[in-house]
C-alpha cells in the first residue's frame, strides 16, 4: 500500500512503473533503486539506471527503456524508491530483509548507449531535484519504529439491516472484523421451510385464558412481565404473524429485534467481543443468534465449528426444566425415539452481531428457545436474554456449554482449548 501511494502500482520485476496517457504514450513515474551508498558518503543525489541490452544500436527502444526515455523527453519527474537489503537482526530469521525508503523526485537528465562486446546497453542518468528534504537511508532504518495505528471505527456493520446501528471499534490495532454477510433474519434451508403457526384470536391483548391459544401453548402461563423475561424456560411461544393481537402485546418481545445500542469491539485476549452502550435490565431481550440453519449431520461435516450453535435438542437436559416441560403441551410427551431432525445455526459466513459474543464461565446472558413464526420445536430461534443487570460497556457473554474432554477433531482426537474469560470461577479450559 505504501509503495502504491508513492507511485509503484505494479510488480517490481522490472523495477520501473509507468502510466499510459490518453494519447497512448507511456511515461515512467517511479523506479526502485538498489544503489547502495557507502556509510561515509550517503549521497544519492545522482543515480545511474542500467536498462536492457540490445543486439544493435539501430534496434527500436521498447519496454522500460522506452518509458524512461519518454519521461526524459517530456521532462516528467520520477519518484525514486530506494530498496536497501539488510541482514535479518533476529537469529531465528535466516532470510534477508528488504526495506523501502522513499528518496524523492528525480529527473532523467540523459541517456547513453554503450557498447559492451557485441551488445548495446542503455544507461539513464537521474538527478535528484533540488530543495527536497535530505534523506539519510541508514538513519531512517536505524530509527524506524513500529508503524503507528489510529484504530478503526465503523458506524454500522449491519449496513442498515438492524433498527439500531451496530458500531465496531478497535483501539488495539488496525484490524477489521472478519468479513461475513450480515443478515438480520435466520436463513432456513429450502427443504425445511416451516409453516406459519396457528394464532390466537385475542383482539385487545392476550390474557391467561383457555381462549388464548398462545397462553395454552405456554402451559397457561406467559413467560414475560412488564419488564421482561421472568426466568429461562425450555421453550417459549410468542404470539406470531397469525395472531390477532396487536404488535404491542406483552407476549411479543424478542421478535421485535434489538432495542439497545450494541458495539462490536476488539478485546485484549479473546479476539472480538460485544458490549452494550446502554444499561440492560435483568430479563431484557438482547439479541438473537442468527445464521444459516443446517441439519446436524451437515454441521458435523463442516470444516469449522467455531460459529455453530446447536438448536432444539436440549429441552430435557436441564434438571430445573423438568416441571416446566410437563406443563408445556408440546413437551409433555418427552423425547421420542423418532425425534424430529436436529439442527444447528452456523454463522461463519452469514450471521449477525451475536457471532462475536464471547464465552464466560460467569456469563451475563443466557440463550432461550423461542417460537413465534412457526411451531417446529426442532428449529427454534435462539434468543439471548440478560441474566442480570448489565451496566454500559460491560462485555456481553454466555456459557458455550462445552464439556471437557468431549470435543473431538475430524480424526477423533480430543481437542483442548484454553479459556481466557478472566472470571473468578474460570476453569481455565473452554473444552
Amino acid at each position: 500500500m505504501e509503495l502504491s501511494i508513492v507511485g509503484l502500482h505494479r510488480t517490481q520485476l522490472f523495477h520501473v512503473d509507468h502510466i499510459i496517457k490518453k494519447d497512448g504514450m507511456c511515461l515512467a513515474v517511479s523506479i526502485v533503486s538498489y544503489a547502495q551508498p557507502c556509510h561515509s558518503n550517503n549521497n544519492l543525489d545522482f543515480l545511474l539506471h542500467v536498462g536492457s541490452t540490445t543486439a544493435t544500436s539501430e534496434q527500436n527502444m521498447e519496454g522500460t527503456d522506452l518509458v524512461l526515455k519518454n519521461s526524459m523527453d517530456t521532462d516528467t519527474r520520477i519518484r525514486v524508491i530506494h530498496a536497501v537489503v539488510t541482514e535479518a537482526d533476529d537469529l531465528s530469521q535466516l532470510e534477508q530483509r528488504t526495506n523501502y525508503v522513499y528518496g524523492g523526485l528525480y529527473a532523467v537528465e540523459k541517456l547513453c548507449r554503450e557498447k559492451i562486446t557485441d551488445r548495446y546497453v542503455s544507461t539513464f542518468h537521474l538527478r535528484r531535484m533540488p530543495r527536497q528534504q535530505h534523506i539519510d537511508i541508514y538513519e531512517v532504518l536505524k530509527t524506524r519504529k513500529p508503524e503507528p495505528f489510529d484504530g478503526i471505527f465503523t458506524s454500522d456493520i449491519s449496513g442498515g439491516l438492524e433498527k439500531m446501528p451496530i458500531s465496531a471499534i478497535n483501539t488495539i490495532s488496525n484490524e477489521y472484523p472478519m468479513a461475513f454477510e450480515y443478515i438480520s433474519q435466520i436463513k432456513y434451508p429450502l427443504k425445511y421451510q416451516p409453516d406459519p403457526p396457528l394464532g390466537c384470536d385475542c383482539v385487545g391483548g392476550c390474557s391467561l385464558s383457555k381462549k388464548c391459544a398462545c397462553a395454552v401453548k405456554n402451559g397457561s402461563m406467559f413467560p414475560f412481565n412488564a419488564i421482561g423475561l421472568l426466568e429461562d424456560r425450555p421453550l417459549i411461544y410468542e404470539c406470531g404473524p397469525s395472531c390477532k393481537c396487536p404488535p404491542t402485546c406483552h407476549n411479543r418481545v424478542s421478535q421485535h429485534g434489538i432495542k439497545f445500542r450494541m458495539q462490536v469491539f476488539k478485546t485484549q485476549s479473546m479476539g472480538w467481543g460485544v458490549r452494550c452502550l446502554d444499561f440492560i435490565p435483568s430479563g431484557s431481550f438482547v439479541c438473537e443468534y442468527i445464521g444459516e440453519l443446517i441439519q446436524d449431520q451437515e454441521a458435523q461435516e463442516r470444516v469449522s465449528d467455531v460459529y455453530l450453535f446447536a438448536a432444539g435438542n436440549s429441552y430435557y437436559d436441564v434438571p430445573r426444566w423438568e416441571d416446566p416441560c410437563k406443563k408445556i403441551p408440546s413437551l409433555q410427551a418427552g423425547p421420542s425415539e423418532d425425534e424430529e431432525a436436529v439442527f444447528a445455526v452456523d454463522a461463519i459466513c452469514r450471521g449477525n452481531l451475536a457471532r462475536f459474543i464471547n464465552h464466560s464461565c460467569t456469563p451475563n446472558l443466557f440463550p432461550q428457545n423461542v417460537l413465534y413464526d412457526h411451531d417446529d420445536k426442532s428449529m427454534p430461534h435462539i434468543m439471548f436474554f440478560a441474566g442480570e443487570d448489565i451496566p454500559p460497556l460491560k462485555e456481553l457473554s454466555y456459557d458455550y456449554n462445552y464439556a471437557i474432554d468431549e470435543v473431538y477433531d475430524a480424526d477423533g482426537n480430543i481437542k483442548k482449548k484454553q479459556c481466557f474469560c478472566g472470571s473468578v470461577e474460570c476453569t481455565g479450559w473452554l473444552y
